[in-house]
């Protein structure tokens, strides 16, 4: 009697189990297709921001150091570009993405700009304004505490990232040359050199 109790109990549990199943299937499936487009839509604006990169850096490069007339500068207001651009990832499109490069590089020239004036009115205040001697002085200072901070950053990196950003920064090598000499790709060295700068960016703006 016990067993024929508890197998009608488990017939009816089943039932009731596949009942709500079967009531709620639209919603789990639409709800799982949902979480699919979702995961697609991240993976292709991914995939789009890496094509971006590389089909757009060494354009937007160009383009900067024409306008500011400063090569290291320039390079690395071209690795700000595209990640300003992971702001902007739930709008773009391939129709799109080239309009965001440019209107957000246009915007950083200008900010570049703005604030190299900007120095210069602040420099030429403080020459006037204080013994040149004490100037220069406090200015050596200042350079080798950055100099300093940015060297100790640089040896929190992962090895091969520390190598790459190295021979680059303080060796002054290209990234074909760093390349062959790690017997490395140059996408590799261009992604290391990517993370690196925007590593010590981000330090330096929470410290200064």
């Amino acid at each position: 009697m016990n067993n024929a109790v508890r197998c009608i109990a488990d017939t009816f549990v089943l039932s009731c189990v596949f009942r709500l199943i079967y009531l709620h299937s639209d919603s789990l499936l639409k709800n799982m297709e949902n979480t699919c487009v979702m995961r697609n839509t991240t993976s292709q604006t991914d995939n789009l921001i890496a094509w971006a990169y590389h089909e757009y850096y060494a354009r937007i490069q160009q383009y900067i150091a024409y306008r500011i007339n400063h090569k290291y500068d320039a390079e690395d207001l071209a690795q700000d570009v595209f990640v300003r651009l992971l702001d902007y990832k739930p709008m773009l499109r391939p129709q799109t993405v080239k309009y965001f490069i440019y209107t957000i590089a246009r915007n950083i020239v200008t900010d570049y700009i703005r604030r190299y004036y900007k120095r210069q009115e602040i420099d030429s205040f403080l020459y006037d304004t204080l013994p040149t001697v004490s100037h220069e002085t406090e200015e050596k200072i200042q350079a080798d505490n950055i100099a300093e901070l940015e060297h100790l950053k640089v040896q929190t990196f992962p090895a091969q990232r520390r190598t790459v950003y190295t021979l680059n920064r303080y060796a002054e090598q290209s990234v074909p040359e760093i390349a062959e000499q790690l017997n490395l790709s140059r996408r590799t060295v261009e992604n290391h050199l990517f993370l690196g700068r925007k590593e010590v960016r981000t330090y330096m703006k929470e410290i200064i």
